[in-house]
């Protein structure tokens, strides 16, 4: 019974960390969250105020580059979610050196922890999509779990977010390296860009690109069109069925949607007709030529995408409107 396990949930404080909080909770599991400042009382709010959070929650303080830091909060741990990731690498240009070896030790900190607890019966990892789609040359039909980003492509082309791709990806290959070494028990998730409603009192850069048709924000619209995209809700049910799932085994595919900008400005235009949203993009193809990301292997396992059916426009609007019940936007 959920009522009586307990897990560890680290970067619990972020958009999808607090979400994975939330659904863990609503299945009575008792919750232990790592924030960087438990005394920060703006950062975890949102998180105390959870439903079962009195009785189920635990804020515990935890920093990625700190070794051993997650001892106390692992120890008696039945599974361990690691969510946290250093995002603000995404806007960043440099080598990409430093933030690899932080994000990689991050990592290793925290399953040196889960071996010592000797009581974690499976860690799951929140990766991405980016550790599997950037390659020299796309697959003809699909994006499948088998394949692995190429981190020497990404040194040499410095696309957006290269940096953060590269350390994800070989903080993942470490992470599989040490659970084969060592009988860690992982599993691995990878989100395609996650949108839908948030409980953290700011924005992310998900959340930034869910809404840049409503904000018209440039930057975010660079790299909407034809972008994977899945519900927030999807992904924390996805990361609680494969932790409790037998036979969940490697990594797997989290994608329900890809986005065509002009069709998703324009059920957007009709759902605000008072923003004057923007439907026609210069230079952009109104029918890329997209490669999916399948996500075949995850509902082979039997899990269901509970918003697969909602059009593109639905899924920005509920980001939207989430951000507009916070004051975020007008």
């Amino acid at each position: 019974m959920a009522e009586t396990r307990t897990v560890c949930v680290t970067g619990a404080s972020g958009y999808i960390g607090s979400w994975l909080v939330k659904g863990l909770l609503e299945r009575r599991y008792h919750v232990r969250a790592t924030v960087r400042d438990p005394g920060n009382g703006k950062k975890v709010k949102h998180l105390l105020e959870l439903p079962n959070a009195s009785t189920h929650l635990s804020l515990w303080k935890a920093d990625l580059t700190e070794e051993s830091s997650y001892d106390d909060a692992v120890q008696g741990c039945e599974g361990v979610f690691h969510v946290a990731t250093p995002m603000e690498i995404i806007y960043q240009g440099q080598d990409g050196k430093d933030e690899t070896e932080t994000t990689v030790n991050g990592i290793l900190s925290i399953m040196r922890s889960c071996s010592k607890a000797k009581t974690v019966k499976r860690f799951v990892y929140t990766s991405t999509i980016g550790t599997i789609t950037m390659q020299r040359q796309p697959p003809l039909h699909e994006y499948t779990e088998d394949l692995w980003s190429d981190v020497d492509f990404c040194y040499e082309q410095k696309m957006f977010g290269w940096m953060y791709i590269a350390a994800k990806t070989t903080a993942e290959k470490a992470a599989w390296e040490y659970a084969t070494e060592n009988g860690i028990d992982m599993v691995t998730i990878h989100p395609s860009l996650v949108f839908g409603p948030f409980l953290t009192p700011y924005t992310s850069f998900s959340i930034d690109a869910a809404i840049s048709l409503y904000t018209t924000s440039s930057v975010s619209l660079k790299i909407m069109n034809g972008v994977p995209v899945v519900h927030v809700d999807d992904v924390c049910n996805a990361h609680i069925y494969l932790f409790e799932h037998p036979e969940a085994k490697g990594r797997y595919i989290c994608s329900s949607h890809t986005v065509n900008i002009f069709e998703t400005a324009h059920s957007l235009s009709l759902k605000y007709p008072d923003r004057n949203i923007q439907t026609e993009f210069e230079g952009l193809d109104k029918s890329p030529k997209i490669v999916p990301c399948s996500s075949k292997k995850l509902m082979d396992l039997g899990f269901e995408f509970a918003h697969k059916n909602k059009d593109m426009g639905e899924l920005c609007a509920e980001t939207i409107e989430s951000c507009r019940e916070k004051g975020l936007l007008r």
